[in-house]
């Protein structure tokens, strides 16, 4: 297994210290949420986009990609029926593709439910349409970098759009793009009415990255789930992309989410048959 960790799990503390700090645990690269550099992936200039990526690889990490796309950005949404707000907003996440392959980075996951919910007058099934016109829009861009947009079901909890891994599943063959495939995280599977490891086996054609997390919103091992069922699906399946962990509740500390998360993952690993 390979694993990654989120980069806004360190919060406050500066790259360097974050970078460093992961490598020291085992982590082999970082996820990036784009906010953490700007809040707009245009004012990202060239210069920092090397330099962020140079960081990490002084400090022996990867970037693989990015997450939180649309987070604190304004006038893009993903399942709107305005074509000019549709062709905005794919024009920002094929930017957002570059930003992800200037970094070093080959995969995106989009969630960023607040950016897609189901708007009034608009029923799922017409989402999934207008989704998928957006992505169609970008996906040249993502051939082009070499970059994977990882499509996110989440729960209820976050939204009312792509609630189900199938739901995500039929996002990615309404675009039927190589480079659109699908994301899996933990957390969400939770809720989505059938044994996480079977989601993972079903879907493991077409799923490009995965987020360990527990339903409580912190870290693998920092909860209820069982992750020797997950991890075993995952090797039996033959996923061979990042493990990469993503929190919510920061309650713990940053120092216990990112060492408890790796040591339980390598625990589980050393399990697996």
């Amino acid at each position: 297994m390979k694993y990654a960790i989120c980069n806004e799990t360190f919060q406050d503390w500066p790259f360097e210290k974050a970078f460093k700090y992961a490598k020291e645990l085992g982590y082999e690269a970082l996820e990036f949420a784009p906010f953490t550099i700007h809040d707009d992936a245009y004012q990202i200039s060239a210069e920092r986009r090397l330099e962020v990526r140079h960081l990490a690889e002084e400090n022996g990490l990867q970037i693989i990609g990015l997450h939180w796309l649309l987070a604190k950005t304004e006038g893009y949404y993903l399942t709107t029926a305005d074509a000019d707000v549709r062709k905005r907003t794919a024009d920002y996440i094929a930017e957002l593709a570059r930003l992800c392959s200037d970094m070093g980075g080959s995969v995106m996951v989009l969630g960023s439910p607040q950016q897609r919910n189901l708007l009034p007058g608009i029923d799922h099934d017409q989402a999934l349409d207008y989704a998928a016109d957006v992505l169609k829009q970008a996906a040249p861009v993502f051939e082009e970098r070499g970059v994977i947009l990882a499509v996110e079901p989440l729960s209820p909890l976050e939204g009312d759009f792509l609630l189900t891994a199938d739901q995500g599943a039929d996002l990615c063959s309404r675009v039927n793009h190589t480079n659109v495939q699908l994301h899996l995280d933990v957390k969400a599977m939770c809720s989505m009415g059938e044994p996480v490891d079977d989601i993972i086996r079903k879907h493991a054609g077409i799923t490009a990255h995965f987020h360990a997390n527990d339903e409580n919103l912190r870290g693998p091992g920092m909860g209820e789930v069982d992750f020797l069922p997950i991890m075993q699906a995952l090797k039996d399946t033959g996923y061979d992309g990042w493990v990469s962990v993503e929190v919510f509740d920061y309650e713990p500390g940053i120092e216990a989410l990112a060492s408890e998360s790796i040591t339980h993952l390598k625990k589980i690993e050393s399990q697996l048959v």
